[in-house]
Formats: C-alpha cells, sequence, structure tokens
C-alpha cells in the first residue's frame, strides 16, 4: 500500500467536506481514476468527489478547471489509497488501462472499467457510450442525451462550414522534447473528429493503439503541403527550437507558415475533448487553404 503523506491527508480530509455535498446532487460518491472520464462527468453537471492528477488537470485538460473541492488521489499509476478510502466513495470510474489497481481498489469501493481507447477502436463511439452510460450511473441521462445531441449538432455545422472554406491536410501533433513529436492519425479521437468535420489528415501512416506514431521532427518535410496543428502544452527548451532551430525553420511548411499553435486538448479525452478540438479548428482554420 503506497505511504500516505502529511498533504494528502489535509487534502482529503479538505475535501470531505464540499466536495461530497457536491457529488450527492447525483446520489452518489464518485471517484475518477481518468481525465477523460472526470471531463464528461463534469459537462452532465456533475462533479466527482476525488481525481487522479488534479494537479495537472488544466495543463493537459485545458477547460473547464476542477472546482477546488475535488480531492487529489495522486498519479493514475499510483493512486494513494488512504486517501481513497478517506473519501469514502461508493464507486471508483476507471479504465482499462488501469485494469492493475482493480483489485487494490475492490475493498474501497467498487469499480466501473470504461473502454475509450482501447485495441484500436473509435474513440469517438466509445466516448458517446461511456457519456450514457455514466448519465444513467450519476442519474443524469437526459442530459447525456443532451451532450451527445449537441456535439452532433457541431459537427454536423462544421462539416457544412468547411466544405465552404476547404483546407490543406492537417497534421496533428504535440512535441514530446526538441527533436521529437507524436502525430496523431489513426485510432485517434483527433481522426474521429476530423472524419466528422470532414477534413483531411495528412498523416495516413500507421499509429499505435492509441492513434499516435512518434516521429523524429525532420519527418515533418515530407509534408510540405499540409498545415501543423501544434498543441499546447509546449516547454521553453521547445519554444527556443520554434523560436530560432536551423531545422524548424527550414521545413516548407514552416516556411509557407502554414503553423498554427493551440490551446491544449485532451488528446485521451472524451466527447467535451471532441468538441473543444472541434471548436478550436473552427477558430484557427483559414477562410481557404493554404
Amino acid at each position: 500500500m503506497i505511504e500516505l503523506d502529511r498533504r494528502s491527508v489535509l487534502a482529503a480530509l479538505a475535501g470531505l467536506g464540499l466536495g461530497p455535498a457536491r457529488a450527492a446532487e447525483s446520489g452518489r460518491r464518485i471517484a475518477v481514476l481518468d481525465y477523460g472520464l472526470a471531463q464528461t462527468m463534469l459537462a452532465l453537471g456533475v462533479a466527482p468527489i476525488a481525481i487522479a492528477e488534479a494537479g495537472e488537470w488544466l495543463k493537459w485538460v485545458g477547460a473547464p478547471p476542477l472546482p477546488a473541492e475535488i480531492v487529489d488521489l495522486g498519479t493514475d499509476r499510483e493512486i494513494n489509497l488512504e486517501v481513497l478510502a478517506a473519501v469514502k466513495p461508493d464507486l471508483v470510474l476507471s479504465t482499462p488501462y488501469l485494469e492493475q489497481l482493480t483489485a487494490l481498489i475492490a475493498p474501497i469501493a467498487p469499480v466501473v472499467s470504461l473502454p475509450i481507447y482501447s485495441d484500436a477502436r473509435a474513440p469517438l463511439r466509445l466516448s458517446v457510450e461511456a457519456a450514457r452510460r455514466i448519465g444513467a450511473i450519476t442519474d443524469r441521462a437526459d442530459a447525456a442525451v443532451r451532450l451527445v445531441a449537441e456535439a452532433d449538432a457541431k459537427f454536423a455545422v462544421l462539416r457544412s462550414r468547411f466544405a465552404a472554406r476547404p483546407q490543406a491536410p492537417l497534421l496533428l501533433v504535440n512535441f514530446v522534447d526538441e527533436r521529437h513529436l507524436r502525430v496523431y492519425g489513426g485510432a485517434s479521437l483527433y481522426q474521429d473528429v476530423l472524419d466528422r468535420v470532414g477534413l483531411a489528415n495528412a498523416w495516413a501512416r500507421p499509429t499505435n493503439d492509441w492513434g499516435f506514431a512518434t516521429i523524429g521532427l525532420e519527418a515533418l518535410a515530407d509534408f510540405p503541403e499540409a498545415r501543423l496543428i501544434v498543441f499546447e502544452p509546449i516547454g521553453p527548451d521547445i519554444r527556443a527550437v520554434l523560436a530560432r532551430g536551423p531545422l524548424w525553420s527550414r521545413l516548407p511548411l514552416v516556411k509557407a507558415g502554414r503553423v498554427s499553435i493551440v490551446p491544449t486538448v485532451l488528446m485521451f479525452g472524451t466527447l467535451p475533448s471532441a468538441t473543444r478540438f472541434a471548436d478550436i479548428l473552427d477558430a484557427t482554420l483559414p477562410e481557404a487553404a493554404g
């Protein structure tokens, strides 16, 4: 069992005030180990009592901010079991990726595992299924129906809008370090959104089951006609490369000015991330290809 530190104890005890009261609106006290499932809960109008890695939420999810009373459970790979027990959840939402934790958590509360990124399946479809399941769990079934309907309507509107303003194929990346990037295609949430709004992905090469491939910076030279979409967060060392790196500055798409740096969108997110990404594309892409 993971050692309990004083800060975690204090955080847990503080969270036993407003946090459970807010979550009790759904009739169940739910802890969540996955950002994507947590963002779906919040989109349905109910907050979890605790989540894993609360401190990194804004960096990787972007919006909305977490309610301050939500308790931090530590990292998703090393959940603080004492803190989890202290908040007394009725249920813990997890994913198959964290299956190894189930046996440790089960003595504290039942675990419901919802797949989103699993066996290279379509994460957008699985996100819809998860929204409906979470809606049932939290007594927010009507809110889940609205969430799905609003996303479908948004995608339809943007598909029509982009049809009237054709775009160059997109390369969707985030930086791993100064010389390496993750590029998204395949079974990624980003790809599902591109398909729904009628935009082309320049990356048609293989990806892993999570929908990305790791490439060197020089590989971007293979896509001179693409528009590069770079997701935040971007560290200071990487910003230095973007400002004055010789390899970066020689890339054809950089010379042509077809690079956009956009706010963070949870790459392994659910329906709220999909609609956030769609909105960012709408705000970022030019009126005509180029």
